[in-house]
């Protein structure tokens, strides 16, 4: 009697699962039955038509794809746009990881292109090591800006990124002693709370220091200039993901708050123009970078991707009839592998040149001109690692930024989500469930541990080179791969620097 009681509970159990199994199984019939006729009445997808239902599969095989490919298909040094070698060093740079790695070199030599740096038979020595002096950016302002720091948050918006993105990245600057870029999408709170020196960019929107009719507002410059943390103007004429196009944030990104910082409309899409409507040649570029100048007290410079160069002589040679004074302050020489939150494929994938091209022809032009001590060189596109950064600065580099480098140390691991609001790391949506994660103190800690890991592995690129300071890297310390299989110095590519 005792078991029959104890086990008649089970029937009645038994009995729901029965008809919910029975009701699912009528809902998943349903559901194919209609999603079969759907796809075949449909004309739009042929393979949906062609094969119905199953042909729905297609987009999440395509969609799951690149995780699989991420995880478990590419090699180390295979994917793209950043490879699994290179973004695990910014992993354990950014948590202070030990960063060695065991029993030989995965990297191909072989390739053309491929650069190493020659090594001294009599390496500096940690006693004789140097920390990198200060460089002045704009002798002949108001307010020059003096700067140390080889590397650099490049420029991103507050918009493009989350609240706790900007704070940990402000934060984190503070702490490893580099500069901040705002971007072209305004100076927020969140980018003046971790107390680092600033860069304001000015887009070709003029989010920020805009009227309502889109053009500059020397008030509200002059209200961002009063910002002591504020230290230097860029005017952004290009970046490297999308020459020749504006910057673009989805409507879903402008927030009340984003609006209000930039100036625009709540929910519209933040299109920028393709230039700047005051700029249209030299004179109007070198104009500007006066008033600018003049309005803030302090050092501007610009913002490009290069393309081809003959504008660039021809500004030189106007800066030299006006007189050295109106020369820009800086130039930023962004790469056509640059990287952004959105942009069309088209220009993302054939538009520009890339850094390593357009970098030593620049400074060789400087050079011609006698300019290039007046004008500092600030480059990116890609360089994350210190391979990358030592490059840049024996080319003729004075500064690096990085963009998608800090990305990483926030954590971001390349879902290529960030023009969906649906960044999983929670640092390129303003989804409040997915920015829950990021933390910003925790955060910050690995962007500053990424600026003094790169600080200090630049360095040892350097003192196996022979020389005490980064900056005294020439072309002469690399060799590049060419066509015969043997490598060539640079400065047998490029001229040495004057």
């Amino acid at each position: 009697m005792a078991t029959h009681f104890s086990d008649s509970w089970l029937y009645p159990v038994v009995e729901i699962f029965v008809v919910l199994f029975i009701a699912a199984v009528g809902l998943i019939t349903l559901l194919i039955i209609t999603f079969y006729f759907i796809d075949i009445t449909q004309k739009t997808h042929t393979i949906r038509r062609n094969y119905p239902v199953l042909g729905r599969f297609r987009y999440f095989f395509e969609h799951m794809g690149g995780f699989f490919r991420q995880y478990f298909f590419a090699m180390d040094r295979e994917e793209l746009p950043f490879n699994r070698a290179d973004r695990s060093w910014v992993y354990r740079a950014a948590k202070n990881s030990i960063n060695t790695v065991p029993f030989g070199s995965t990297r191909d030599l072989r390739p053309v292109g491929s650069i190493f740096f020659v090594n001294c038979p009599y390496p500096s020595l940690s006693k004789d090591s140097v920390t990198h002096s200060d460089l002045q950016v704009g002798p002949y302002c108001q307010i020059p800006y003096n700067a140390c720091s080889i590397i650099n948050i490049s420029a991103m918006s507050y918009g493009a990124l989350s609240v706790p993105a900007i704070r940990a990245l402000s934060r984190g600057a503070k702490k490893g002693g580099c500069w901040m870029n705002t971007g072209e999408g305004g100076l927020s709170p969140y980018h003046l709370e971790g107390g680092c020196d600033i860069i304001f960019q000015i887009g070709t929107a003029k989010f920020g220091v805009r009227d309502k009719e889109g053009n500059l507002s020397e008030d509200k410059l002059r209200a961002i200039a009063g910002h002591e943390q504020v230290r230097m103007f860029e005017i952004k004429l290009s970046q490297g993901a999308k020459p020749g196009k504006g910057g673009i944030l989805p409507g879903s990104k402008v927030t009340a708050e984003i609006a209000k910082i930039r100036g625009i409309e709540e929910g519209q899409d933040a299109i920028s123009p393709n230039r700047h409507i005051d700029i249209a040649n030299t004179n109007e570029l070198l104009d500007s970078i006066a008033k600018i100048r003049e309005i803030t007290g302090k050092p501007v410079g610009f913002k490009t991707v290069f393309g081809e160069y003959r504008w660039f002589e021809e500004m030189l040679e106007e800066i030299n009839r006006r007189g050295i004074e109106s020369a820009p302050d800086f130039i930023t020489i962004d790469s056509a592998d640059g990287g952004t939150g959105a942009a069309p494929a088209t220009l993302i994938d054939y538009v520009g040149l890339p850094i390593k091209e357009s970098l030593p022809v620049v400074v060789d032009l400087l050079n011609k001109h006698h300019l290039r001590n007046r004008i500092k060189v600030i480059c990116s596109g890609k360089l994350i690692t210190p391979a990358g950064v030592a490059w840049a600065l024996a080319v003729g580099a004075d500064f690096i930024n990085s963009a998608r480098g800090f990305m990483f140390s926030l954590g971001c691991i390349q879902a290529l989500q960030c023009n969906k609001n649906t960044c999983p790391t929670g640092i390129t949506t303003h989804d409040p469930k997915l920015q829950r994660g990021l933390d910003v103190e925790e955060k910050s800690e690995r962007v500053a541990n990424y600026i003094r890991n790169m600080n200090y592995e630049v360095g040892v690129l350097a003192h196996s080179c022979g020389v005490s300071d980064p900056r005294e890297l020439k072309r002469h310390h690399v060799r590049m791969v060419v066509e015969n299989g043997r490598s060539v110095a640079l400065n047998e590519l490029y001229p040495e620097e004057l």
